[in-house]
């Protein structure tokens, strides 16, 4: 294979349209062909550039089943993600990895979910059991390879996997997993029961969450983005193929990500509860403006500004002029030293 006959897919929204645009014509100028996943018909990329960060990289692999190509994740901000670890301004200086295809792709493992029976997307992140609304306990049953784990009455429940376990799990008092661990964990949400610890259990287990019920309907969160009504019961176990994301940096591995992190949770602590929720749904989110901000977390938009004020002195959030609207002033995570 020549350079020249490398073949790249771009995946884009329409919010990310004209990061689109950008990195195409970087590719161009570098004689890449390129062409937009999204449109074409039987082309067949060596590999996919996904943009809108972390949450676009969780939309790409939900609205494909086919984990067979290879995909790097771009942000439009500066912000360290643990999918997509490349900015679109640094893209420029990776162009010859990609053209000689010198990277390395690292497997993440995915959750294959059924609810009620029925097959839905697959999560790299997390599956949540709640309640339909908060501070309505839930009630359910714990089974790992047919045998019963516990019955629970509670706030809900998570499964998590390694990728996800640093995410909303590790909010919940879930441990933290190596990212090449071959494990799920499972986290009751505030039970009841004080003794309930979370638990590991192999990848390759059978998971049930059965007998669900509440006093109103109950609902399955899928990477904490799209919401499902259960009757009864959610099977999750390893889906096949993993998704396959491509590393370009040394020093951007899933480990130095985690390593961010853990640090960030620790600052997490001394926080007020609004800048705390504000951190966690742009980490979440990605990019977003201060009236998304303010829709997203049902915030009062004046408490949204104070957190936003507290996060920009203390520098955990950056404010830049958004490149679709100049008028519009969008907010990220810095990125963390």
């Amino acid at each position: 294979m020549t350079f020249s006959s490398v073949q790249i897919g771009i995946y884009s929204s329409q919010s990310t349209a004209i990061a689109a645009k950008i990195i195409k014509k970087i590719l161009d100028d570098s004689d890449i062909e390129s062409f937009s996943v999204t449109k074409s018909k039987g082309k067949i990329a060596d590999c996919v550039i996904v943009l809108g960060g972390d949450k676009g990289v969780r939309n790409y692999f939900h609205r494909t089943f086919d984990a067979t190509i290879p995909i790097l994740g771009i942000s439009e901000g500066e912000s360290s993600g643990f999918l997509a670890q490349i900015d679109l301004k640094e893209f420029g200086s990776f162009v010859n990895v990609l053209k000689k295809q010198k990277y390395t792709v690292e497997n993440v493992p995915r959750l294959g979910v059924k609810i009620d029976g029925r097959n839905v997307y697959p999560v790299l992140n997390d599956v949540a059991v709640f309640s339909s609304k908060s501070a309505i306990l839930m009630e359910h049953s714990l089974r790992v390879n047919g045998e019963e784990v516990w019955h629970d009455n509670g706030d809900g429940i998570i499964v998590s996997t390694p990728m996800g376990s640093s995410a909303y799990s590790m909010s919940a008092g879930g441990p933290i997993l190596f990212p090449d661990s071959a494990v799920f964990e499972i986290i009751s949400v505030n039970s009841l029961d004080v003794t309930r610890r979370p638990i590991i259990v192999s990848n390759d287990s059978s998971i049930e969450i059965d007998d669900i019920s509440a006093r109103l309907h109950c609902e399955v969160v899928l990477d904490g983005l799209d919401r499902y009504k259960v009757e009864k019961i959610v099977e999750c176990t390893q889906f096949s193929p993993p998704a396959k994301i491509i590393r370009l940096k040394k020093d951007s591995t899933a480990i130095s990500a985690l390593a961010k992190k853990v640090h960030l949770a620790e600052e997490l602590l001394s926080m007020p509860p609004s800048s705390k929720l504000i951190l966690k749904t742009l980490e979440y989110e990605g990019v977003m403006t201060q009236k998304d901000l303010a829709n997203k977390t049902l915030l009062p938009n004046r408490t949204v500004r104070l957190a936003l004020t507290h996060l920009l002195k203390k520098g955990y959030v950056k404010k830049k002029v958004s490149i679709r609207d100049a008028r519009q002033k969008i907010y990220e995570i810095s990125k963390i030293k």
